[in-house]
């Protein structure tokens, strides 16, 4: 996410912000413990899993430079198919399920920014 601490991965590989959006009601938002910097899991729920849209920024980045990138993402995070509000599909970060149970639920923020912008969120 633009200004956050990692941010400055996609800069330095000429990458671009192109919009923020939202994904389609069917994902949850954990933050995941002892990741430094903080960071958040995004796992698609799907059956009688409640979901939720949570708020995402869309950036553009040269072919050339997406394997250097890929090759930082630390586990349980990694690269898959993210659906939009829109219908649309992303390739965006999805995170392992195994890695949430211990991590808190912070779909209802509504995003990782709103959930850092928290009074009782530790600032990065």
């Amino acid at each position: 996410l633009s200004g956050m601490p990692l941010n400055g991965q996609l800069i330095e590989r000429d990458a671009r912000l192109l919009r923020r959006t939202r994904t389609a009601p069917n994902y949850r938002l954990f933050a995941l413990p002892g990741s430094t910097p903080p960071k958040p899991g995004l796992v698609r729920v799907g059956g009688n899993d409640s979901g939720s849209a949570i708020e995402l920024e869309l950036w553009s980045m040269p072919a050339r430079h997406f394997g250097s990138f890929v090759s930082l993402i630390p586990s349980p995070l990694g690269i898959g198919t993210l659906q939009l509000e829109d219908g649309s599909e992303v390739q965006g970060f999805l995170c392992e399920a195994w890695a949430i149970e211990k991590a808190e639920d912070i779909s209802s923020f509504g995003g990782w920014r709103s959930y850092r912008a928290a009074p009782s969120v530790a600032p990065l």
